[in-house]
């Protein structure tokens, strides 16, 4: 959950590598909880220097790509086969450990982009879901391009290629982020 790791990836929080160990996460979950909260600093590092006129919450999209599968330490299954029955444990178990509302809902919503009530908060916790691996979603990424456009007043074009170009150069990284991941056991 922390220490120098290859590729460099930033340790996890410091309150999720808690609730991870009392849950007794399984590390690969752990190593994945990592990666795609090292992609979320990516893509919000980008948005603040892109668009410093969006107003977002930079740590409840990083505690969101921190905790996105934690309700796979209950349904492991999950964490190397299909599944949705996470989310809902997930955003439970947040609860339980005393994560406010709107802190927990990212266990929730990290795959459901297409309501309308989603903010660009769970977005990102999406897209770097999806990017960490180089997954390309066009329909996510539409969403989030018309977003950024709404709030820019630029062309859904010229946030296209903007969005297009960082998720390249983050997924350029993806086969050492699945190496890395592959490199921890299923179960503890």
């Amino acid at each position: 959950m922390s220490g120098t790791v290859s590729p460099p990836l930033l340790p996890l929080p410091d309150r999720v590598a808690e609730i991870l160990s009392e849950l007794g996460s399984p590390p690969r979950l752990a190593a994945h909880l990592r990666a795609v909260h090292d992609v979320a600093h990516q893509l919000v590092d980008w948005v603040e220097q892109r668009y410093p006129t969006v107003v977002f919450d930079r740590e409840a999209v990083l505690f969101g790509a921190a905790t996105h599968d934690v309700g796979k330490t209950v349904h492991l299954a999950e964490l190397s086969g299909p599944g949705t029955a996470h989310e809902e444990a997930g955003q439970a178990l947040l609860l339980r450990h005393g994560i406010s509302p709107e802190l927990a809902r990212f266990a929730a919503t990290h795959a459901s982009w297409v309501d309308a009530r989603v903010g660009l908060e769970d977005l990102l916790v999406s897209l770097a879901d999806k990017i960490w691996k180089n997954k390309r979603v066009p329909g996510l990424e539409d969403i989030v391009v018309a977003r950024l456009a709404e709030a820019t007043g630029r062309a859904a074009w010229q946030e296209f290629i903007a969005l297009d170009e960082i998720l390249a150069d983050i997924g350029d990284a993806a086969d050492e982020r699945l190496a890395f991941q592959a490199s921890f056991p299923i179960c503890a």
